[in-house]
């Protein structure tokens, strides 16, 4: 299923339930369902894998706790029969939204303890949701059978040469939520230029045999999968990329992990946190005991489109070893702060590249400050200008910078792309 495809699809659904439902919450309920479905086809595709008939797969519960044990340690969770994506669909008019919450319930404390940090409360947004459904049972119930009714059309098979899951995102945003959705473009980096970015870091890295990535503000996840497909093509084997990642807000943290599991990334490869970038540096530390676990991680690669101009609170930043060699950036604008934030976290030998608006490049103060100290210290290795309006929901002129800690030369190449580009038009069904 293409693109085109794709977008048809999801819009037939969203306009028979547009009525029902606000659009913001639609695409929290297919995402939702989408990852619930693809967590099903991974289990039972492992039990047939190991030999199982389909009458053993409607025996499999959570009494058998050995082989409940067994899947929970390969796929890091387990889920009973009765309570598989494919069971709902089998159902049919017995189908209850009580079954979603048994489900989703259920899911929760089967799963296994060294992946609570990739599973735990992932379905949080759906489950607080189902609700907003219908004031009955009887009405969530016929909602949820036309949003499965929908899924199951979807492709997740991982084969598509685009982020499903990001490209719904995007396209529910754009068609028929702008004022939710306003800022998309924080949580959504384009596929043409996250490929630019992914293709800039794979051949920076393409000699090592081992590589750890980080998204401070991963929003959809969209940057740190494309660089993993970009790098992978160089790398011997798999599970060779440890993918880092923090996001604020909790449902776009939400959509991270399941995008980043359902690109096959194993979850002892995923390190992610909902959590406020700026505010506490991570990675690394364990919750709940910050000063005592916290320990300097540094990685290959930083990609980052962050959130553009935001505020944020500057108090005592002038300490903080992110800020402290180069300036803290204005409380109105936290651009360079993010900036350094991942510059701070890049090997020596490391590549970083961030989506940043325009005015980085020329407004003056505090930022004409941390600007000198990057060049000074020749830590700016490419500017790229970015085409207008290429950012849903923001007209804002964008570049992206290209950092380096350990450099050759003290040159900067300036690359304007602001003209250089084709355009395909907008999805419309």
């Amino acid at each position: 299923m293409n693109k085109q495809q794709l977008a048809s699809t999801i819009w037939e659904s969203a306009n028979q339930m547009r009525s029902k439902i606000d659009a913001n919450d639609y695409k929290d309920f297919i995402l939702g369902f989408i990852f619930y479905k693809y967590l099903s086809e991974s289990e039972v595709n492992l039990m047939k894998k190991e030999g199982f008939t389909d009458e053993e797969i409607k025996k499999m519960n959570e009494k058998d706790v050995k082989y409940v044990e067994h899947v929970k340690n390969t796929l890091g969770y387990f889920i009973s029969y009765e309570n598989l994506f494919s069971t709902w669909l089998e159902m049919k008019n017995d189908f209850n939204v009580s079954n979603v919450r048994d489900a989703l319930s259920a899911f929760e404390r089967n799963i296994d303890d060294v992946y609570k940090n990739v599973y735990q409360n992932i379905f949080n947004t759906l489950q607080t949701g189902l609700s907003k459904l219908g004031d009955t049972a009887q009405t969530q119930t016929k909602s949820i059978r036309g949003l499965l009714k929908l899924i199951r059309r979807i492709p997740m098979d991982g084969k598509q040469d685009y982020d499903v899951l990001g490209f719904i995102y995007e396209y529910l945003i754009s068609m028929f939520a702008a004022n939710a959705g306003k800022k998309a473009g924080e949580f959504y980096t384009p596929h043409e230029v996250s490929v630019l970015m992914s293709e800039i870091v794979a051949e920076h890295l393409k000699d090592r045999k081992e590589i750890k990535i980080y998204d401070p503000t991963s929003g959809s996840g969209s940057l740190l999968i494309n660089i993993g497909h970009s790098i992978a093509k160089y790398l011997d084997g798999n599970g060779k990329i440890e993918y880092y990642a923090q996001e604020w807000k909790e449902n776009t943290y939400n959509l991270t992990r399941m995008n980043l599991v359902m690109r096959g990334i194993k979850p002892s490869n995923i390190f992610v946190r909902n959590g406020d970038t700026l505010e506490e540096d991570w990675p690394f530390f364990e919750e709940g005991d910050r000063d005592k676990t916290y320990r300097l991680v540094s990685v290959d690669a930083v990609v980052s489109n962050p959130p553009y101009s935001q505020k944020w609170d500057i108090t005592d930043k002038e300490f903080d070893p992110r800020y402290k060699d180069y300036g803290v950036a204005p409380k109105g604008k936290a651009d360079l702060a993010f900036l350094l934030h991942d510059l701070y976290h890049l090997e020596e030998d490391g590549i970083m590249t961030i989506v940043l608006p325009h005015g980085v490049l020329f407004r003056g103060g505090d930022e004409g400050t941390i600007r000198k100290n990057l060049i000074e210290k020749n830590r700016i290795d490419t500017i790229i200008g970015l085409p207008a309006n290429i950012f849903f929901g923001t007209g804002i002129p964008t570049i992206i910078l290209v950092l380096k800690k350990k450099r050759t030369n003290n040159d900067v190449l300036i690359i304007d792309a602001s003209k250089g580009f084709e355009k395909v038009g907008k999805i419309i069904s």
